[in-house]
């Protein structure tokens, strides 16, 4: 394998707070590559301008992202994968799997408001995890909060020290560029133009009585403040960015293709090339000649006209090569990857080879599952794909009884790749879904209805809560299953679930079966389970 092919791999995900103009930066991104020509369209396309990132029919009809996409295009010398993350809260399940697969995230803030709360959510997963963050504060062709409040408020809430590349001149109607705080250079800001990042003009090294000449007073407050900031911030240090201690800050308004320029650039000359990656046997080196990959997200009916089911994995060692055979450790069954497709969103293109870093579908009919691991024969199983205890619960059945067979196998395949949590209680009684947000039932019935052609019928859950169980004696798991029958449930990987309508209820379990491990978090089915308190 070339290391050369590893070293030009940039793969990020593009998080935010709902309506911080993620799903747009995301779109001008590949608009610059020249993956698309226009925004909302894949190339090619001269209709149908929804966000190229959102293809479900429920994305389009609402106007928001419910499901992680996947786009590979070049930009330079790089090839970049870029996967554009759920924004809405309740969708932040398959938002934590994406961010396992990624080496580097982009951080969009709405500069109008600030540091959100699904903003901190993300960042503490990126945090824990290591993952260097590049922030872009948008929409500064509109009244936004002080540029110098912004960076204080990344840098108490996020506990990061966020190093201004850029600072803007003005804002809203007086917003007349940025000035670049490393290359001594400003670049103008032109309302309504659409052109891109080559035709931005630019003027270098520009002197305070010619700045005020051309911009007036937001040059002069842009300097005071560009002066203030550089005394008070630390350099910035490339190794301190890695470890994610360090953000360079970016602000531009994506929308008019203002800044988006800089973030590729900055991705490509800071972001690391792929890493090694932990499994519960050893560390696999993305140098390694033996092809490993980890299934981070399961898509079901991206294609309706075939009913199809493609596993996205992460190349994490190795050389792809089309027509190898690869084992999943799960199973231990072994198949030849013949059909493999790349992404630009919904469109697909058939994989030769790849790279670690570089992100493969293989469309399959269940022999896949979320956190599989593919090797040449290394039974090997990686590690930190997470599933979080519910906190909603609605019963399903079909409307039409006659559809209970087909209800069954929609909720397999929407349970596999984690649309919705499906527990099917160890008695009798109806199905049971578990969600972090209510917004995802809303989707489910939707899909239910348009992709499987099932219309349900669901109705609050006497849950309130959810535990995985686990005991270090089979025998003592076996006994509490016995007596709990009533209150268990199997999910979609066949694990038992506690389920409660009080936290008194698992307290109380607690206390009577000490040596049963109550969990919140789970893995991937496998590998070992988080314990929790």
């Amino acid at each position: 394998m070339s290391l050369s092919e590893v070293q030009r791999r940039r793969t990020f995900a593009v998080i935010s707070h709902p309506d911080a103009g993620k799903t747009t930066l995301t779109e001008k991104l590949l608009l610059f590559s020249g993956a698309i020509h226009i925004a909302g369209t894949v190339k090619g396309r001269k209709s149908n301008r929804y966000a190229t990132s959102d293809w479900m029919e429920i994305e389009k009809q609402r106007g928001i992202s419910v499901a992680s996409s996947v786009m590979q295009f070049e930009y330079r010398d790089a090839v970049i994968n870029l996967l554009d993350t759920p924004g809405h809260q309740d969708f932040s399940e398959d938002t934590y799997r994406v961010l396992t697969a990624v080496d580097a995230a982009v951080m969009v803030i709405d500069g109008a408001n600030g540091v959100e709360e699904q903003t901190l959510k993300l960042l503490e997963v990126c945090r824990s995890r290591k993952t260097p963050i590049v922030t872009f504060i948008n929409k500064l062709d509109r009244e936004v909060r002080e540029p110098l409040d912004l960076i204080d408020e990344i840098e108490q809430h996020l506990g990061v020290s966020a190093i201004p590349f850029t600072w803007p001149i003005g804002m809203g109607k007086d917003f007349q560029g940025v000035y670049d705080i490393q290359a001594d250079q400003v670049r103008v800001f032109r309302p309504g133009d659409s052109t891109l990042g080559g035709d931005v003009q630019t003027l270098q090294g520009l002197g305070d009585d010619e700045g005020i000449a051309r911009f007036g007073e937001p040059w002069r407050k842009a300097k005071e403040e560009v002066d203030l900031i550089t005394g008070a911030t630390p350099a910035f240090d490339r190794a301190a960015f890695l470890e994610g201690n360090q953000s360079p800050v970016l602000f531009g308004s994506a929308i008019n293709n203002f800044g988006v320029k800089e973030i590729l650039d900055a991705l490509i000359d800071l972001a690391p090339p792929p890493s090694g990656r932990m499994t519960a046997q050893r560390e696999v080196s993305p140098e390694e000649p033996k092809f490993t990959g980890m299934v981070f997200k399961v898509q079901a009916n991206m294609d309706l006209a075939h009913r199809d089911r493609v596993a996205f994995i992460r190349v994490c060692s190795g050389h792809f090569e089309r027509g190898m055979a690869l084992r999943v450790t799960r199973s231990g069954k072994t198949f030849r990857a013949n059909n493999v497709v790349t992404f630009l969103s919904q469109r697909r293109e058939t994989v030769e080879d790849a790279y670690p870093g570089d992100i493969i579908g293989i469309p399959n009919h269940g022999t896949l599952s979320l956190g599989d691991t593919l090797s040449e024969g290394e039974p090997l199983q990686f590690l930190g794909l997470p599933f979080f205890a519910p906190e909603i619960f609605q019963t399903v059945e079909a409307k039409d009884p006659m559809r209970a067979k087909q209800l069954g196998e929609a909720l397999k395949q929407l349970g596999d790749e984690g649309a919705i949590q499906v527990f099917k209680p160890m008695v009798g009684g109806m199905t049971v879904l578990g969600a972090v947000g209510a917004l995802q039932f809303e989707v489910v019935s939707h899909r239910l209805s348009n992709e499987y052609k099932v219309d349900v019928r669901m109705a609050p859950a006497r849950f309130r809560l959810s535990r995985w169980i686990t005991a270090e004696d089979p025998s003592r798991l076996k006994k509490f299953v016995d007596f709990y029958t009533d209150r268990l449930a199997l999910d979609a990987s066949d694990a038992p679930t506690f389920l409660a309508g009080h936290v008194a209820e698992i307290n109380a379990a607690k206390e009577s079966w000490p040596d049963i491990t109550f969990n919140e978090l789970r893995e991937h089915s496998g590998a070992p389970f988080q314990k929790t308190r």
